[in-house]
């Protein structure tokens, strides 16, 4: 009897991918483009795989599946699954954590980059007719300046590279790794304190969860360095972008990078828009010509596996 794989929602041109993938091993495809629970409710119940990109697979609908035996994210973070309810109703999560890795650390550096040098705040100078040979605000030079990463995983590692191939001195804080793990002596550790007080440009590579939910807010930007840059191509939850707005036009911070927001796609009407010190990218940090087919194989891959009685790759719960 063919198994029903559910695609919830995607945002690739198509899924011939999954569906040559998933023919291979006599499965059907159904794909949608779920936007709320209740979507994925109706579409689910009989799924005996689930493939989601950002649609909410809640605890109704987790408890709703009758014969689900595997939930795949497509992409690294995990959030928008009930992990709880999974592992109570048995049903393994997986995720994709080695995709777009060169892709997000490439775009998180062209954000510190762009800030670093106020490429931005000066070609709008140009362009309203104010030619000036020195920036509108100080600017250090990058080997004068600490490019700090929150989160020591796989993309961090990436960033902090290429972040020394400019000329940084690099550094980072972690909660789960410690500095004698660490094989790399041009790389400080830090605390969470020393990282808000003495990084020029701080990089956000950390999971969403209770601890981490609004770790930048209006107390830990007022203990950032005047004129510190802030990236973040992780989660939008991590960041109070109230709280940042307010820190950006005060001029407490030097500026931000962020691809990533809590509320996607950012209100027209949302603070950040007016802050003029704030390079807005539209959740595409993770995108090549190439990631695109790498994820949906990927995650297609983990599929396979659990219906062909091979060991998980990527489980998460």
């Amino acid at each position: 009897m063919k198994k029903n794989v559910v695609i919830t929602d995607f945002g690739f041109p198509d899924v011939s991918v999954e569906e040559s993938m998933l023919a291979d091993i006599d499965c059907d495809v159904v794909a949608a483009h779920c936007t709320n629970e209740d979507e994925v409710l109706k579409l689910s119940e009989m799924a005996d795989a689930i493939l989601v990109q950002w649609a909410p697979v809640t605890k109704k609908v987790i408890d709703n599946l009758k014969k689900c035996k595997i939930i795949v994210r497509y992409g690294i973070g995990v959030d928008n699954v009930d992990l709880n309810a999974a592992k109570e109703k048995g049903i393994p999560v997986c995720n994709v954590p080695d995709y777009c890795i060169g892709e997000v650390a490439d775009h998180s550096v062209a954000l510190a980059i762009a800030l670093g040098r106020q490429l931005m705040t000066t070609d709008r100078l140009v362009r309203s007719g104010i030619w000036k040979i020195t920036p509108p605000l100080a600017m250090p030079p990058f080997r004068e300046m600490v490019f700090a990463t929150m989160g020591y995983g796989r993309i961090a590692t990436e960033v902090l590279k290429r972040a020394g191939v400019f000329g940084f001195r690099t550094a980072f804080y972690d909660p789960f790794i410690s500095p004698e793990g660490v094989q790399n002596n041009d790389l400080r550790f830090l605390t969470q304190t020393q990282l808000f007080e003495q990084a020029d440009i701080i990089s956000l590579h950390l999971p969403l969860n209770k601890d981490t939910y609004h770790m930048i807010n209006e107390k830990t930007l007022q203990m950032m360095k005047p004129g510190a840059i802030l990236v973040n191509t992780a989660r939008g939850g991590l960041v109070d972008a109230a709280a940042l707005a307010v820190a950006l036009k005060q001029g407490r911070i030097g500026g931000a990078g962020l691809d990533v927001f809590e509320q996607e796609p950012l209100p027209v009407q949302h603070p950040l828009m007016q802050c003029e010190n704030v390079i807005l990218t539209s959740h595409t940090a993770w995108y090549s010509s190439l990631s695109v087919p790498a994820l949906q194989r990927m995650a297609t891959e983990e599929v396979v596996r659990c219906f062909t009685g091979q060991p998980l790759k990527s489980r998460v719960a």
